[in-house]
């Protein structure tokens, strides 16, 4: 099953890095139908973050990501696995700011950016296991501690 559910992440990443590269090299007119919440979110003030349109961003830690899932399908480590969910974490995190973002302030959505956030929040939900192994070894760890004093 681990091995299945890493492949499903990687599928869902590949998935947010095309819709991330359409967002950031195709006209959005071209894209999305001017009737669309896409041309709103992406004309708001909220499509920059540092004076970067958030999709270029989106290309590269998606980049990074699949190449990072591929070198652990193929070569497994804890430190791969623990680096690739500290990213979906972290980008889950994002990826509820943005829904946020797009539901109750800009009250638009993108097509592309719910593919990107719901495809991120999905990867979430699929290394809940995963995450909640490791909590469960640092609390046996923790208490083997107390157990033996040191």
């Amino acid at each position: 099953m681990k091995n299945i559910r890493y492949h499903v992440i990687l599928a869902l990443l590949i998935i947010s890095l095309i819709s991330s590269i359409m967002l950031s090299s195709s006209p959005i007119s071209l894209i999305c139908n001017i009737s669309s919440g896409c041309e709103t979110v992406h004309y708001s003030d909220y499509n920059y973050t540092f004076g970067i349109q958030n999709s270029h961003y989106g290309v590269v830690i998606f980049s990074l990501l699949v190449l990072l899932l591929f070198s652990y399908l193929i070569n497994p480590t804890q430190n791969k696995k623990a680096l690739i969910n500290l990213a979906i974490i972290g980008g889950s995190l994002v990826a509820l700011y943005f829904l946020y973002i797009q539901h109750f302030v800009i009250e638009a959505y993108c097509r592309y950016c719910l593919i990107v956030d719901a495809s991120v929040i999905i990867c979430l939900i699929l290394i809940l296991p995963e995450l909640k192994k490791g909590f469960s070894s640092l609390k046996i760890k923790n208490e083997e501690n107390i157990a033996t004093g040191g």
